[in-house]
């Protein structure tokens, strides 16, 4: 049977180096472009050919979530801060309903760039935050990936 209805964007998981990392509030860098090379052929006044050209990663990884007591985010940034790089690999789950992963993106060899903290007011009852940004050598679909038939 053929899904009709769209997933639900909060029922996702994220996995650094096959652990489950904590609640995530928001992941962001779900991108894939591929660049057009365009140009003019001889004699062909009327138009321009455009060809698919490379694909890259133009987004990074962007993971935010509530900030407690686990330090794990903040470590591995910290060790790039000391010049100790650990590249990871980020596998994003999307679930269903009934909590069956059904979707999944690897990002290879994820490593942290930026690391923000919270935002203080005293006037204010939200949750505080952190983010941490990462580059990566590549985003593909897990082999798992997609409707389960």
């Amino acid at each position: 049977m053929d899904r009709k209805d769209p997933y639900l964007s909060y029922r996702f998981v994220v996995r650094i180096d096959n652990k489950e990392a904590g609640g995530f509030n928001e992941v962001t860098g779900l991108t894939l472009e591929t660049s057009v090379e365009t140009f003019q052929e001889g004699g062909v006044n009327s138009q321009e050919r455009q060809l698919a050209g490379p694909t890259k990663f133009p987004s990074r990884l962007v993971l935010k979530r509530g900030l407690a007591d686990a330090e794990d985010l903040w470590s591995w940034y910290q060790n790039v801060v000391a010049s100790q790089i650990v590249r990871k690999d980020i596998k994003i789950s999307l679930k269903d309903e009934a909590g069956e992963e059904r979707w999944q993106w690897i990002f290879s060899k994820a490593c942290p760039i930026k690391w923000t903290g919270p935002n203080f007011q005293a006037v204010s009852n939200l949750v505080a935050f952190e983010s941490i940004e990462l580059v990566h050598e590549g985003l593909s679909p897990d082999s798992s990936s997609g409707p389960k038939k």
